[in-house]
């Protein structure tokens, strides 16, 4: 039998080093977010503060019509980098589809410790949330799919009204097991404690009663990645959430997010239900 022993922890959570032309993807992000916004016009709300931080902004894009809900988008970065302005693109498969799309900011690490960013982003869905009635959808990628999925796990910051709003999750590449972050050299800026990495890891909580969830990675990322995104939805199923794990072929970390901005994509299916 192979045995599988992780030796090189800041190698298993690394991505772009093993991506080609990995530098090119934040600039051709930020300029297809900037030509979306663009088009969108009146459509787009940008801006918009739900907290008193420089960071607590969300930008709310509207369908045309009545929205049938509300997506929450919440980007990643290992908790450290990029902000709403970076993705706005995304939003176009759920808009298309009739739905309204909020992107949120928030503090980046070492300014903020993961459980206030935690908060921050439960504010930002309930912000977003008094302004699109209907059902809630939320999804992130990476650090923010791990956001997503601590929104329906136990202990987190969505009022009751609001949490019983969402139908559903979608965790794309997130890392839902904190404790390994604990042996990375990113852990100087993220400043995890073994007690912080248990309290704020989804797959060491118990989902909030009716809680769905979709896991997505894609089947090019690297083995953790993959192995986190099949833990969540394996361990919560256990716990009587309804889950589902899926591995998208041909995709890696940089480029699995793609289908979000596609009407008909299998991510956006998954995500609207």
């Amino acid at each position: 039998m192979d045995e599988t022993r992780i030796e090189d922890w800041d190698d298993a959570y690394a991505n772009g080093a093993h991506i080609a032309g990995a530098a090119d993807y934040p600039p051709r992000w930020a300029a297809a977010a900037a030509s979306f916004r663009e088009a969108l016009g009146a459509r787009a709300e940008l801006d918009l503060a739900y907290g008193p931080g420089e960071r607590q902004r969300l930008d709310l894009f509207h369908p045309e019509g009545a929205a049938e809900g509300l997506v929450v988008f919440i980007h990643g970065g290992y908790w450290r980098a990029f902000d709403k302005s970076t993705w706005s693109w995304l939003a176009g498969g759920p808009l298309a589809r009739g739905w309204a799309v909020a992107m949120p900011s928030y503090t980046l690490a070492p300014d903020a410790r993961l459980s206030a960013i935690t908060q921050e982003i439960g504010r930002a869905v309930a912000f977003a949330a008094r302004r699109v009635p209907g059902p809630l959808r939320l999804t992130g990628h990476s650090a923010g799919g791990h956001l997503a999925a601590r929104m329906i796990a136990e202990g987190g910051p969505l009022p009751a009204d609001v949490l019983a709003r969402v139908a559903r999750v979608v965790s794309i590449s997130g890392v839902h097991d904190l404790r390994p972050l604990l042996r990375t050299a990113m852990n100087a800026d993220l400043r995890l404690d073994a007690r912080e990495a248990a309290a704020e890891s989804p797959a060491l909580l118990s989902p909030v009663p009716g809680a769905r969830l979709l896991c997505v990675a894609g089947a090019e990322e690297r083995p953790e990645f993959r192995r986190q995104n099949a833990l969540l939805a394996n361990i919560w199923a256990g716990l009587g959430a309804a889950t589902a794990a899926e591995e998208i072929p041909g995709r890696h970390h940089f480029d699995v997010i793609d289908g979000l901005a596609e009407p008909r994509s299998r991510l956006v299916e998954g995500l609207l239900g």
